[in-house]
């Protein structure tokens, strides 16, 4: 058993150093969500002020984690699927896992589109001008400017009466609509009438209804260039496929095949380049973010607190799911990368310094983006809060409009989309890895063999599903998607995960088998977050998402009853997967607390590494009492001679 045992580890393979190994962790956790969605929910709870319980979910929910699935991956070799020999009732969670990986890797390759898309055209343009740099375009209208708002602080009132009512303010409207409004308002004795409007009434907020409406040429240029969406009536009426868009995916997920051909080896080396790049780009960004006018106006909305909105719970709920969204705890890719690790690796380092630099480069990006935001508030006369949105709408909108701006434009934008790209990718490797591996764990003797023909039919099919989202309102379904796949489900499979590992299994027992790893057991802070805090907040997440649920939306358009179920019947897959698991485990075990015993083949993947009594024989020791379900071993049946691996052992055990 032993020899077969280090067989299937050496197929499997693993890391070619340690460095392969950090740096695939520092990019799969440091993605996209670093560079937009990070700095939208920091200016949205008041700045400085989102740090203080960003960090504390960190400390208390996100580290806690993290480090959980690091240890057992590489403890056991196991991918996300048959790493629940620690308590076969759990096995559900394996396979949620890749279910959750498998449906966000379909929408994410369509960011990455989108990036190499980008990329393409500023490539395409580097000795001429950007096309989302002017309204002359055949796709800009009339509501297209370039120009920024007049600055009315500046001007005295006849310039700036005159401002108004030329470029901000349609007067007509007003006074077929707010004219006796304004008259209560500002006490005047007689009726007012348009002649009579003064800038002080053309700026209320009364007759914010009637002002001008732009678009800058980049939002132009996303929405009716590249979505197109203006021939989509919605969801219910995508439209035709966008032989551009379809094209861009076919080559991003070939770019992703050929990255992981080689499987975890060449993964480790492609990572070298794309786990670093992106810092580069941010401290260019930043240098030159800090040398444009009104940088500082960014900064200061970055970074002054607002201490009354630490009584928001949606503040902390916020904080919680960016941890959850950032590290990519639950969707098993920190599973599949440590579980090619060698077996004395030094998780607790990695898992802590893994941490620690993507919540500093949520932090960095921060400054780096808002200075650039700050410029473009100069620029066009607006609040910041209204140069940027969420999503998609900040890294295709309101960057390439602010990137516009700069000296030799193009250059800076190729240079920025490519750091989107290698942000994106590094955890699309990660995604698929877990997926794939998940996958050929299950059967080894059939798809370890063709691994090169089996990642490239996953591709494919990744593809082909994502055509939907390359259609003229493809981005109506890719918010959908967004919206519901990794949301939920990851709260309730870390959940299960403290349960498995800490109350079935046995914490002591978890804390014995890190002690065989690195030398030392975890100290207090491990045991307390595991124990108690980690549950609280995990519960308190699902109980704030519950609360303050909002029906998926898009730029005001509302879902159909349909699309919505859609979207939670994609939201609660892996819940109900989980649950059907467990189910038939309990049946083929004979109970739950049968399927909730440690099975036999538990335990490090080489003989060397087997060096406590109960990883060296089978026998009835219960080392913690029978108080622990997971610690009865039974020693009736001796192992399978295919007990390690292959298509039997999951028929027998999963």
């Amino acid at each position: 058993m032993g020899n077969k045992k280090e067989e299937d580890e050496n197929e499997r393979g693993n890391w070619g150093g340690r460095l392969d190994f950090l740096l695939s962790c520092i990019g799969y956790a440091v993605g996209l969500g670093n560079v937009w969605r990070f700095p939208y929910l920091a200016y949205r709870n008041g700045g400085a002020t989102f740090l203080i319980p960003y960090i504390i979910m960190l400390i208390i929910a996100g580290l806690p984690l993290f480090f959980i699935e690091l240890a057992i991956g590489q403890f056991s070799s196991e991918g996300p699927i048959t790493v629940w020999k620690v308590s076969p009732i759990f096995s559900g969670i394996g396979f949620g896992m890749c279910i959750v990986s498998g449906m966000v890797s379909i929408y994410y390759n369509i960011i990455i589109m989108y990036a190499i898309y980008y990329m393409f055209v500023s490539f395409v343009h580097l000795d001429d001008i950007l096309p989302w740099q002017s309204c002359n375009n055949t796709f800009n209208t009339e509501s297209c400017r370039v120009e920024p708002y007049p600055d009315l602080k500046s001007m005295n009132e006849s310039d700036k009466l005159l401002a108004l009512k030329d470029e901000v303010v349609n007067t007509t409207c007003v006074a077929s609509k707010y004219l006796m409004n304004l008259t209560d308002i500002y006490n005047v004795s007689t009726p007012l009438t348009e002649m009579d409007l003064n800038s002080t009434m053309l700026m209320d907020k009364v007759v914010k209804d009637c002002k001008f409406t732009y678009q800058t040429p980049s939002e132009q240029y996303w929405s009716r260039y590249v979505l197109q969406i203006q021939d989509s009536d919605g969801i219910e009426n995508v439209g035709d496929v966008s032989l551009r868009n379809c094209l861009c995916l076919f080559f991003a997920w070939i770019l992703i095949f050929f990255c992981l051909i080689k499987g975890i080896k060449s993964t480790g080396k492609v990572v070298y380049f794309t786990a670093t790049f992106p810092y580069v780009i941010l401290v260019i960004l930043l240098i030159r973010g800090v040398t444009l006018p009104g940088h500082m106006a960014g900064i200061e909305f970055y970074v002054i607190p607002k201490p009354e909105l630490l009584l928001n719970a949606k503040v902390w709920g916020d904080a919680a799911t960016q941890i959850f969204y950032s590290l990519g705890i639950g969707f098993g890719g920190l599973l599949t990368m440590s579980s090619y690790n060698k077996f004395k690796n030094n998780v607790y380092r990695d898992a802590i310094l893994v941490s620690c630099i993507n919540c500093g480069t949520s932090i960095f990006a921060g400054f780096a983006i808002f200075s650039l935001l700050g410029f473009m508030a100069t620029v066009t006369n607006q609040p910041i809060e209204d140069v940027a949105s969420q999503g998609p709408g900040l890294a295709f909108i309101a960057y390439p409009e602010g990137i516009a701006r700069l000296p030799v434009a193009p250059i800076w934008a190729f240079l920025f989309f490519f750091m989107l790209l290698t942000l994106g990718m590094d955890s699309q490797f990660a995604m698929m890895e877990t997926l794939i591996s998940g996958i050929t764990d299950i059967f080894p003797h059939i798809l370890r063999k063709r691994k090169l023909v089996f990642t490239l039919f996953c591709c494919m099919v990744g593809f082909l599903l994502g055509i939907p989202m390359t259609t003229k309102g493809g981005i109506y379904v890719m918010t959908l998607m967004d919206w519901y796949t990794g949301s939920y489900n990851l709260m309730f499979l870390a959940l299960m995960e403290i349960v498995c590992l800490m109350y079935v299994y046995g914490f002591r027992n978890f804390c014995e088998d890190i002690s065989l790893m690195v030398g030392y057991k975890p100290n207090i802070y491990w045991l307390a977050t595991w124990l108690f805090l980690t549950p609280a907040a995990l519960l308190f997440i699902l109980v704030i998402s519950g609360v303050q649920y909002l029906p998926v939306t898009y730029e005001g358009y509302a879902y159909p009853s349909w699309a919505e179920g859609i979207g939670w019947i994609m939201a609660m897959l892996p819940v109900a997967v989980f649950l059907i698991v467990a189910i038939v485990q309990a049946v083929r075990y004979g109970g739950i607390r049968e399927a909730a015993r440690t099975t036999k083949e538990w335990g490090p993947a080489l003989p060397e590494n087997r060096t406590i009594p109960r990883y060296n024989n089978f026998g009835t020791a219960d080392l913690e009492g029978q108080e622990n379900l997971a610690m009865e071993y039974p020693t009736k049946v001796p192992p399978p001679a295919y007990a390690n691996g292959g298509d039997k052992y999951v028929v027998e055990h999963l």
